[in-house]
């Protein structure tokens, strides 16, 4: 019976991960989509302010505002729900890949808050997979900087009407119909960044945290790349912005060329006054 039961929620999953990890749901509805997933998709909101105000429980099932996770660093935000058959665990282990390689940190240089959309999760669902993922960043960090949250209705909705995160609960086949992607935001809770499918280019992360933060973490050489790149809304991926690359190359070029001119000239000026110097001694 188990397997006859994962065969169907495969059956059921499979088709739908392809669809929903892709980002051309994350654009309007359209008459060539498939008719279980209309209006299901992520509406970019950039800018939107997330409401901090908004009660959740947390892993140990203390009452908590939403803005507990926010005010000093950017936030790696989570829209999964905890008793996901299959995408969801993609999503979160997507999060993990992209986040390991990272000289930033969980819980010094930006948070990761999992706020789950199905109010049947628990606090102890949420601890459960707080532990799983922060062991599979590391092993030795610990839980801090990792945050996995759990609510009602109420408060589900208005984070996800926030940030235009799209659901549907499917009655026949007991599952949620979802896109897959994350979301960036500010210390002030403002959406910065929409990252779409369930595997996230650690430089996406790293640009998309550098930019949420203001710049005030990342080194100096992330900045400048960031000259060197551009947030493509319709991907949810950096790209290199071949214009700029150019136009910066080229400004370098100038600089070493007009060093490098001013150098011979000096040299030359140089040995033009110790002649003329040695001339008039000679006279």
């Amino acid at each position: 019976m188990k397997f006859f039961m994962s065969a169907k929620i495969s059956t059921i999953c499979v088709p739908l991960v392809l669809t929903l990890m892709t980002g051309g749901l994350c654009a309007q509805n359209g008459p060539n989509r498939p008719p279980d997933v209309n209006g299901i998709g992520i509406d970019q909101k950039l800018n939107a302010q997330i409401p901090l105000d908004t009660m959740f429980r947390d892993e140990n099932g203390a009452s908590v505002p939403l803005r507990s996770f926010f005010g000093s660093r950017p936030v790696v935000l989570v829209p999964v729900y905890f008793r996901c058959p299959m995408l969801c665990s993609q999503i979160l282990a997507g999060v993990v890949a992209g986040l390991r390689p990272l000289s930033l940190r969980p819980g010094r240089d930006f948070d990761v808050v999992a706020i789950s959309f199905d109010p049947g999760d628990t606090p102890a669902e949420a601890t459960l997979k707080r532990a799983q993922y922060s062991h599979s960043y590391s092993s030795r960090a610990g839980v801090k900087g990792w945050h996995f949250l759990v609510g009602s209705q109420a408060s589900i909705t208005a984070v996800m009407q926030a940030i235009g995160f799209h659901y549907r609960w499917d009655a026949a086949n007991k599952m949620f119909i979802h896109a897959s992607g994350v979301m960036v935001a500010t210390p002030e809770g403002r959406v910065a960044r929409y990252l779409y499918g369930v595997m996230y280019e650690p430089k996406d992360l790293k640009f998309s945290l550098v930019e949420a933060s203001h710049n005030r973490i990342g080194s100096a050489v992330d900045k400048i790349l960031l000259l060197c790149y551009h947030y493509d809304p319709k991907t949810g991926k950096y790209g290199a912005a071949i214009l700029g690359s150019l136009k910066i190359g080229a400004i370098l070029i100038l600089i070493i060329l007009g060093s490098a001119l001013f150098l011979l000239w000096r040299g030359d000026l140089r040995k033009y006054r110790t002649e003329v110097k040695e001339e008039v001694t000679r006279l």
